[in-house]
């Protein structure tokens, strides 16, 4: 991937893990204040201050943001706080109000980043303004069209860039309001390197109680900040009421997270290097015996296309997820990755011997 700026050197004096905070929606210039002096009396000010002023909701009728006229609250967190705003935008007509205003980071919403039309449309209006811009993940997870949206914004010459995870939907899993996938934000810092992903627990948990214990994740996995939305008086928001926190509530999240390093280019300690060189050991020998296993999987292809039997064999699978699964959570293996990984191993099998099939039919033509 190609260079871009960390928010380190985006010019607002930030160091470590980032943190946003602010509340879902601008929603009266009272209620701005008030979130800006309770968090001075608490002594929690953030690197930087959130609020929606355009919401995108499910359907019509519901809280849509308050519009140009939040922007103007906005000196309000300059004039108390003196720290950067950042805020939403959906669409050209956006950026250009966000810009007018002088607001000084964008992010591109979840609902927004599905639609490479519309990212495209963001970028095009940004071409050529020096701008922090920050890409959430899309609904679903897609990680393709994450990365595609951060570089549609990269190559109109936005060099500020980071991503936000905020988890993604689904309708089974009812522990969350958006399930983390946390393999999803760790591809992306792979795939782009050097890539900050902040994580915003607040829309992953839908509830502030469980906020705590995902911020310790997301820090635990090495991802860079958090966005927390924050409000003075978060039962009576106008939006995502049950998911914000109050300036003290937030003040003390922060204090019993414990906010981990990331070795970097740094050299690791000895006794990690020895570890890591005794796990490259053991994954040279799972790769020996996992190509001894498909060896005799291609054995087996040969034995069933000789004798004219189908490729799956439902007695046989059902036999080994079992088995195997069972075996794997009496070695304190989670009976979830034993059956991901035997689902990928049935998988390439299955393949394997299928190809055989086809190569034979093809003979025979």
């Amino acid at each position: 991937m190609k260079d871009h700026l960390q928010i380190k050197d985006w010019g607002f004096g930030i160091e470590g893990h980032v943190i946003i905070a602010g509340p879902c929606s601008a929603e009266t210039p009272e209620q701005i204040e008030k979130v800006c002096l309770d968090m001075k009396k608490e002594n929690m000010v953030p690197d930087m201050f959130r609020a929606g002023i355009w919401k995108p909701r499910t359907r019509p009728g519901s809280f849509e943001g308050i519009g140009e006229e939040g922007l103007k609250w906005m000196e309000i967190v300059r004039h108390h706080l003196n720290i950067p705003i950042t805020t939403e935008v959906g669409n050209a007509a956006h950026v250009e109000l966000a810009l007018k205003h002088k607001v000084d980071v964008l992010w591109v919403g979840a609902r927004t980043t599905v639609n490479p039309f519309a990212v495209q449309e963001i970028a095009d209006a940004l071409k050529g303004v020096d701008i922090p811009v920050m890409i959430k993940n899309p609904m679903n997870p897609d990680l393709q069209l994450w990365i595609g949206a951060l570089e549609r914004m990269h190559a109109v010459g936005i060099n500020k860039l980071a991503a936000i995870h905020r988890g993604f939907s689904d309708s089974y899993d009812k522990r969350f309001r958006n399930k983390p996938n946390w393999s999803m934000p760790i591809h992306l810092k792979r795939e782009w390197k050097g890539m900050e992903v902040i994580n915003d627990p607040s829309h992953i948990v839908g509830n502030r109680e469980g906020i705590l214990e995902t911020a310790q994740r997301a820090i635990n996995f090495g991802l860079d900040g958090l966005m927390i939305e924050t409000h003075h008086d978060p039962d009576n928001a106008w939006s995502d009421a049950k998911q914000q926190v109050t300036p003290k509530r937030l003040k003390e999240i922060l204090s019993l997270i414990d906010f981990k390093d990331t070795l970097g280019s740094e050299n690791p300690g000895e006794r990690l290097n020895d570890l890591r060189s005794a796990v490259d050991h053991l994954d040279d020998q799972l790769l020996d015996i996992l190509q001894e296993r498909f060896s005799l999987i291609d054995q087996i292809g040969a034995y069933k296309r000789e004798h004219h039997l189908t490729v799956f064999q439902s007695d046989r699978w059902k036999f080994v997820m079992e088995s195997r699964t069972q075996k794997g959570v009496q070695k304190n293996l989670s009976e979830k990755f034993m059956k991901e990984l035997l689902y990928c191993i049935h998988e390439e099998s299955v393949k394997r011997q299928e190809k055989q099939l086809r190569e034979a039919d093809a003979v025979k033509k």
